[in-house]
């Protein structure tokens, strides 16, 4: 393929925020660069300066709601000044600046449908965008098969030939390091079996409801200890001190840099993740079953077509089943075994050779 001037433009890229969206777009970004094109990426500046002269950190005001014509007006500004073979938005906070700046084709990756799977906020802003960008939109990218089946159900005028499924990738960082997370289990002062959570503290990840878990199953299990890594959003960041004050026997970490998540999968007896909503992908669980961790997720669609068989699924908002499958894992050390084993083959796929070049000819199309 040649070597394309390419702009992505997103709200928020790794390891300035660490959701999985934010990790996927600066790996790609990170592809992309490897294979020869120049790529520049335009994004917010909120807590960390990547010092990388192709990510543009645009200065904004954080408070809530006050970002949003600041980064549209400099998203604009510049593209209006610079022109691209491809340009490319993250999310539809990401699109909508490239479509202001009155450029006639884009691609804009869609992660999931959460607000119209759930009312995030009163007015249904994020829904109105969505539709928006999708109808605006020369392709849109979905992340699995799931969500391009959601278009169809929410947006049944939409062109579906304009609708590509293109998985997300895991980096080759994430692998079992036994060593690292001896000591650092050592470090952190935990002796019994260990139940891990990575992730944005947001309303749909339900985070609630793995505490709930964790401490009907900790009755039964008195030594287990549940380890959370993640900053809470606006809407939670309230509960999020409340359960620290509430709590003491749970370890709140914050902010974990992609170098340590490997060590802290690996340390982890079984990983948990328990979205009701929002999710197109998964890509933490993904992450933990490549460092060699059993995985337990909420039993939605995406999750059940990216983990396939090679996970333990619970029903939604049901924390009694979600400690009682803690429970029965943690005593089945053979069934513990079997799942990393078995899963290990699967994972091959979602590699970011594989998704750059599925990428790549996504570019071709469009051009």
């Amino acid at each position: 393929m040649k070597k394309l001037n390419i702009c992505l433009v997103s709200l928020t890229v790794f390891p300035d925020n660490t959701s999985g969206a934010s990790r996927v777009v600066r790996s790609l970004f990170d592809y992309l660069k490897k294979q020869g094109h120049n790529v520049k990426l335009i994004t917010g500046k909120w807590n960390v300066n990547l010092n990388d002269p192709d990510i543009i950190q645009l200065k904004i005001f954080r408070k809530r709601f006050l970002w949003f014509p600041q980064f549209n007006i400099k998203v604009v500004q510049f593209l209006r000044k610079n022109k691209f073979h491809i340009v490319h938005g993250d999310g539809a906070k990401g699109s909508l600046p490239i479509l202001l700046s009155n450029k006639k084709k884009f691609i804009s990756t869609i992660h999931d449908l959460g607000p119209f799977e759930t009312q995030f906020t009163r007015i249904p802003i994020e829904k109105i965008l969505i539709k928006y960008i999708a109808r605006k939109a020369t392709i849109i990218a979905t992340v699995s098969n799931f969500i391009k089946k959601q278009f169809n159900m929410y947006m049944p005028k939409l062109n579906p030939n304009k609708i590509f499924t293109i998985y997300n990738g895991i980096d080759d960082n994430f692998k079992p390091c036994p060593e690292a997370a001896k000591k650092l289990k050592e470090k952190l002062g935990l002796t019994g079996p260990v139940l891990l959570y990575i992730g944005r503290i947001a309303p749909y990840k339900d985070v609630g409801n793995i505490i709930l878990a964790y401490n009907e199953a900790k009755k039964k299990i008195p030594d287990l200890n549940l380890v959370i890594g993640g900053t809470p959003d606006f809407v939670m960041e309230k509960q999020y001190l409340e359960w620290k004050q509430e709590y003491k026997d749970i370890l709140f970490l914050g902010f974990l840099s992609e170098a340590e998540m490997p060590y802290y999968y690996t340390m982890a007896d079984i990983f948990i993740t328990y979205s009701y909503a929002s999710e197109g992908f998964g890509l933490t669980p993904v992450e933990a079953i490549a460092c060699g961790v059993p995985v337990i997720c909420s039993s939605i669609l995406a999750y059940k077509e990216i983990l396939q068989d090679n996970a333990i699924f619970v029903p939604i908002k049901k924390p009694d089943k979600l400690a009682e499958e803690i429970v029965k894992l943690l005593v089945d050390v053979e069934k513990r075994k079997n799942l990393v084993l078995k899963a290990q083959k699967f994972i091959k796929k979602y590699t970011w050779d594989e998704v750059g070049k599925n990428l790549e000819k996504l570019y071709e199309t469009i051009l």
